[in-house]
């Protein structure tokens, strides 16, 4: 049993692999080809745009593939949704498809756009909103460097952001959210319905969700005296209960939690005066929860 899972290809392509490497599954690329191997001998990766992922997944071409939730909806096809995987290019968070206009333009709300032209590599989604709105518009498709199209070749973009820094740059001002992504993987009906591709599939999504959770935190184990224990729990904000176990000294008890990184600057001298020892932290390659 061979399973084909779709990269995406473009400004989530590097951000995907770490994820993979950080899974457990590093894939192997080649700058001039399209195909990467993997470290399990039963999953290939294909290099695929996220535009056109849906496609492939619902044609079965590809097992499985990540890409954007806008993208799922832009397709309007068939897939099944297996793991939301929130991360972006940059950031950890989700991203937003802004209506955005010039600057300078007296335009406050879509409605205020009533006969103008709308430049978007998202069309469907972006006629589908304004038509929800009542408002006719002119959407057209842009192949790129939308931020640059308005005032001159259309009155205003729906584009993608995740900080809104380079619309700024260019002197644009957001007017609303036209839909907020994040992304997915997805399979192919017919191979989701697999019961061993399927099993794959689940087990991919499972490491992949693990090395997220994994992201910006870190392991702490310590030692303390049972009499100094209510004092070290009250210090540590855990993931959920630390695991708490007896040492060979019946009086001293060992204790090991996650917490996020950037509480450790905090934390760790907090617990040193709560009479902790042997404090380590160390770093975290997956979080199963």
């Amino acid at each position: 049993m061979k399973l084909r899972i779709g990269i995406p290809k473009g400004s989530l392509q590097e951000a995907t692999l770490q994820l993979f490497a950080r899974a457990g599954l590093p894939a192997y690329t080649d700058g001039r080809s399209y195909y990467a191997r993997t470290a399990d001998p039963e999953i290939d990766c294909m290099l695929i745009r996220a535009q056109e992922m849906a496609r492939y997944v619902e044609h079965g071409a590809i097992d499985a593939g990540l890409t954007g939730l806008d993208w799922v909806i832009e397709s309007g096809l068939e897939v099944a949704t297996v793991s939301d995987l929130i991360y972006a290019k940059r950031s950890r968070g989700k991203v937003r498809w802004v209506l955005a206009v010039p600057e300078e333009c007296p335009v406050q709300r879509a409605e205020d756009l009533s006969g103008k032209i709308v430049a978007t590599e998202l069309v469907k989604v972006t006629r589908d909103y304004f038509l929800k709105k009542g408002v006719e518009v002119r959407v057209e498709f842009s192949w790129g460097a939308t931020e640059v199209k308005p005032p001159m070749l259309a009155d205003a973009i729906v584009e993608v952001t995740e900080t809104g820094s380079s619309l700024k740059a260019n002197r644009l001002r957001i007017l609303e959210t036209v839909l907020e992504s994040n992304t997915q993987l997805i399979a192919n009906n017919n191979s989701y319905a697999d019961r061993e591709k399927r099993r794959k599939i689940d087990n991919l999504a499972l490491m992949l969700q693990g090395a997220m959770e994994a992201q910006d935190r870190v392991g702490l184990m310590l030692n303390v005296q049972k009499e100094n224990l209510a004092a070290v729990l009250a210090v540590l904000p855990a993931l959920q209960k630390p695991t708490i176990s007896h040492l060979s000294d019946e009086d001293w008890l060992a204790v090991n939690t996650v917490i996020d990184e950037g509480a450790a600057w905090d934390v760790i001298p907090r617990l040193k005066e709560a009479q902790a020892h042997g404090i380590v932290e160390y770093p975290l390659n997956k979080v199963v929860l």
